[in-house]
């Protein structure tokens, strides 16, 4: 008795909150008797069984926690028993001491090569029971929280996915929105085309191009790139695109109106003077972003430009010469007086302009090598007799084989203005 009540006392705080199932199997009833007896005062919930098949029948209906089975039984004997408990089909883990008179090595090492967990020699002593008990109960319990965390993780990742598919979702529906503030991929006018292509790094990008018209002589264009990526950068590409790409001059920050209720252009560092102003005093953001803003005279050819810290704008002449060059300019939402130069571009006839974002001269291979101006110059030369989207098109495409096909870490994005383009457009 006094074995009895020591063992209770010293219960873990597992064994008192979750009553530890013990099915006992032995062919003696009086052993089994005088072990039920000891498991039931230290609290476990006991089942006893006389053979290993009898065992089998009960574990299929109540699994127990611990198996206490002798080793010396008619029929199947407790190494062929610890097999098929093993190998059940059950949730948690199963602790399974063999009880035996066997010590030699060989009875040890075929014993834990059936699965035995532990071994209690015959006759069972009170205060090894307890020991052996106890061991295979923390065994237990750490299979158990192993199995709860498992349990956890499982149910946080669905969750996850569900959240990740809701969120991809939601930016599949915000590149839609995005790509349609590029609402035209090309426009033709009487002497003169515009093209665009918008290719974000992810699913949405802080790359942002467009074009407004003024008259039936001048169209402005533009090409934006803000910093960083993903959804902050691309709310700020979409209220940008609310001042700039609107015909009306009530809703357009670079048209005003001119005599005889015309729409005619304001001066263009003006302008971005204005957006800087705006970053820097109304937007509650941490981003900035590079511009170059253009207004082309389709009659004459001329073009200003506006240029804050976007890469240069790209002159394809019709006799194949490259020019590349701009005042370069300071970036807008950093510097509150800072100030922005406008400069003129004169087109002749079959001449290509081409405002591209970073994301191009900036675009590494392999060896982490960027293009730079030179390499955007020599893909641009290779584009002979392209005109249009196609030209674009193939920019993407030769700028894809430079980084070996893998993924643009910037958003590459460009405007191409074509003069007087009569043929092939």
């Amino acid at each position: 008795m006094q074995a009895g009540v020591t063992i209770k006392s010293e219960r873990t705080s597992f064994a008192e909150s979750i009553q530890i199932k013990v099915l006992i199997v032995d062919d003696s009833k009086l052993q089994r008797k005088i072990i039920s007896a000891s498991l039931l005062r230290m609290g476990y919930e006991v089942r006893e069984a006389d053979s290993g098949q009898t065992a089998l029948d009960i574990c299929e209906i109540w699994q127990p926690d611990l198996v206490l089975s002798d080793w010396m039984m008619p029929g199947m004997d407790g190494i062929e028993f610890c097999r098929a408990f093993k190998a059940l089909d059950r949730e948690g883990y199963g602790y399974f001491i063999l009880l035996t008179s066997k010590s030699g090595k060989e009875e040890v090492a075929e014993g834990l090569q059936c699965g035995a967990d532990d071994f209690l020699s015959k006759p069972v002593n009170g205060v090894e029971l307890r020991a052996r008990l106890t061991a295979g109960e923390r065994i237990v319990k750490m299979q158990s929280d192993l199995l709860d965390q498992k349990r956890i993780v499982s149910e946080t990742l669905e969750q996850l996915r569900k959240v990740h598919d809701s969120l991809n979702q939601d930016l599949i529906e915000a590149k839609k929105l995005q790509q349609s503030l590029v609402r035209e991929k090309h426009r033709q006018f009487s002497n003169a085309a515009l093209s665009f292509i918008l290719h974000p790094a992810g699913h949405i990008g802080g790359d942002l191009v467009g074009y407004f018209p003024i008259s039936k002589r001048e169209v402005g264009f533009f090409a934006i790139d803000v910093s960083g990526h993903g959804v902050s950068s691309a709310l700020m590409t979409a209220r940008l695109a609310g001042y700039l790409t609107s015909p009306s001059p009530e809703q357009n920050i670079v048209l005003t109106h001119g005599p005889q209720d015309s729409v005619v252009p304001r001066a263009l560092g003006d302008v971005i003077s204005d957006l800087n102003r705006i970053v820097l005093d109304e937007m509650a953001t941490e981003h900035y972003f590079t511009v170059i803003l253009a207004i082309a005279d389709m009659e004459t050819g001329v073009v200003n430009l506006c240029q804050a810290g976007h890469p240069h704008p790209l002159v394809k002449r019709k006799n194949g010469q490259i020019e590349q060059d701009g005042p370069g300019g300071l970036p807008v939402g950093l510097f509150p007086k800072a100030e922005f130069d406008e400069f003129q571009i004169k087109l002749n006839e079959g001449d290509q302009l081409i405002l591209a974002s970073d994301g191009v001269t900036e675009c590494p291979n392999s060896q982490d090598e960027m293009l730079g101006e030179d390499g955007f110059e020599k893909i641009v030369c290779g584009l002979n007799g392209l005109k249009g989207a196609n030209l674009l098109e193939t920019l993407v495409w030769k700028l894809s084989a430079y980084a070996n096909d893998a993924p643009f870490p910037d958003d590459v994005s460009a405007v191409l203005y074509e003069y007087a383009p009569t043929k092939g457009i």
